[in-house]
Formats: C-alpha cells, structure tokens, sequence
C-alpha cells in the first residue's frame, strides 16, 4: 500500500510538472516567425509549430477520434512526388494560345523577318478551354556523366528508348510545351522580350556546316536565368529536344510522330509553342539532344 501512494504521488506529480511546461512551450513559441519551405528558391509553404491547451478531461470518456481531411492542391504537389532530377508539374494548360509579336528582330527586307520575335503582348490569350497537367520531367536536358554537357546525337528512336529504360518515356509536346510556359503562357521559359544572355542561343559564329557543326554545348544548368515557371532550365537553345506528337496512340503533327522542341544554339525562334517537324526517328546531329517525362507514383510508392 504504501509503494502504491508513492507511485500515484509520482504520477501526480509528473502530470502537474507536464502541464506547466507545455505552458512554457506555448509562451515561448508566440509571436515565433513561420517558417518556411524553398523549393527552387521560392517560398511554396509555411509551417507553424502550435502546441494545445491541456484541458482536464474525466477519465471515463475517450478523446474523439481525428478524422483525416481530403489531400489539398498543396498537398498533392509533395516534394518528393517525382524521382531526383525531376520535376513536378502540375496546373491548367492551354491548348490554344495566342501570343502577338509586338516586334521583330530581324529587318523587314530580311527573309527572315517574322522568324524571331523581340518583344510578345502581355498576356498572352487562351483561346479554348484548359486541361489540366500533372507530370514529371526533367529538369534539365539529359546529360553525359564526364563532361555535364547534354547528351547529342541523339535520335527520336534512341532517345526514347533511354527513358524508357529508366521506367520513363519521351515527352508530350503539350508536356514540354505547358513545363516551357507555364500557366501565364510564357512565349519564352523565362518571359515576354527575347534575352540572348538567358539561355544558350544566338550564336552567329564559328557555327560550322550541316553535317560538321561546331560544338557549343553548354553544362546542363548552367544558365541560371534559363528557367521555366516550374523552374526546368534550358528550354530555350543548347540542345534540341525530341517529343512524342500530341493525339491518340502514336498521335502525329502535320503527319509527323517526332517533333524538336526549344531549337538549339543557333540564332533561331526558341519560344515555347514553336517547333520543328521533318527529321525521322533515326534522325541524329550535334544538335539533337534528350528530356524525359513520367507519370507521377502514387504518394505512397514516391516517399519510400
């Protein structure tokens, strides 16, 4: 008996020196600035640590069971929703975009007048209604492991099969299209006036001849000022990029499955919705390069 009022005193007491510390934690914790989460160097969430009262409650009646509420938007976009080296992708796309040329770079006597534009309208207007996305990509051309420069001499064929081989595939060209733009309909990954300086394009010497093109890869990333809205870098020159055409099945585009998106070193068009169809899938040059997209897991098979 006399163990057992010792052991209820301790208990007694141990509660009593709880409840005054919680106190302590919640005192303390006021007035605290949130804290917050960086993903591609901006803010996309705060936590707050909050600590509850501590009520008395009558031994005989259990605490209500926590009823799990519907995952938000927010938590659908989880950060580890896509393998490494990827991102994830997801809002409304537009599948018919008007984008006005306010200004060309290239004189009117030029053959090539309306070939690059200097400076869009803002915004841009959709004209049908959106769809929404939710995908991986990744986040930069695929590169070679010794020198990070993307890989090339890629062909539709051996780019494809490259990711499916890491339980990936090719890109939609709505994928790399909607990843380039971004929901605001971007007409270039990083915005509305062409800037030279952003990505790896424009370059108009020591360029070569067809079939013997002068290299001028640059690293994967490296341009730091090349990113889409989703943060994917190089979506505008280095490398071209080989898609999958839009439709049902194979799809095609103007009666072509291989589409080149985002162009490459050249001085050449390098907006979002701009592309290039003509080559076949074995088709391969200095300037031909790869990016992978994938279905995201469910959450519980991406966080193991």
């Amino acid at each position: 008996m006399i163990r057992l009022t010792k052991l209820f005193l301790t208990i007694a007491t141990c509660i009593v020196g709880l409840v005054g510390l919680v106190g302590l934690v919640g005192a303390c914790t006021q007035g605290q600035p949130r804290s917050q989460a960086l993903v591609h160097g901006e803010a996309v969430g705060t936590a707050t640590l909050q600590i509850a009262n501590v009520v008395g409650m009558p031994s005989t009646v259990a605490a209500p069971e926590e009823k799990a509420s519907p995952p938000s938007r927010d938590d659908v976009r989880h950060a580890d929703a896509c393998p490494t080296g990827m991102i994830l992708v997801d809002g409304e796309y537009c599948p018919d975009v008007e984008q006005n040329c306010l200004e060309w770079m290239d004189p009117p006597s030029s053959p090539y007048a309306h070939f690059r534009c200097k400076r869009y309208a803002k915004p841009a207007v959709c004209k049908s209604a959106r769809v929404h996305k939710h995908y991986c990509i990744d986040a930069t051309e695929r590169a070679e492991a010794d020198t990070k420069l993307p890989k090339h001499d890629m062909s539709w064929t051996s780019s494809k099969a490259l990711c499916e081989a890491e339980g990936a595939r090719l890109c939609r060209e709505s994928e790399w299209v909607f990843a380039c733009e971004g929901e605001e309909m971007r007409p270039y990954p990083y915005g509305w006036e062409r800037d030279k300086t952003a990505c790896n394009v424009d370059i108009e010497t020591d360029i070569g001849r067809v079939g013997r093109l002068v290299d001028h890869r640059a690293v994967v990333g490296s341009h730091a000022n090349c990113a889409s809205p989703f943060g994917v870098r190089d979506m505008a020159g280095n490398v071209e990029e080989w898609t999958q055409a839009d439709g049902p099945g194979r799809g095609s585009k103007m009666g072509w499955k291989e589409v080149l998106k985002g162009s490459w070193w050249i001085p050449s068009r390098h907006a979002c919705r701009q592309f290039q169809v003509g080559h076949n899938d074995v088709y391969r040059g200095a300037e031909t390069g790869t990016r992978c997209c994938r279905d995201v897991p469910p959450r519980e098979v991406a966080s193991r």
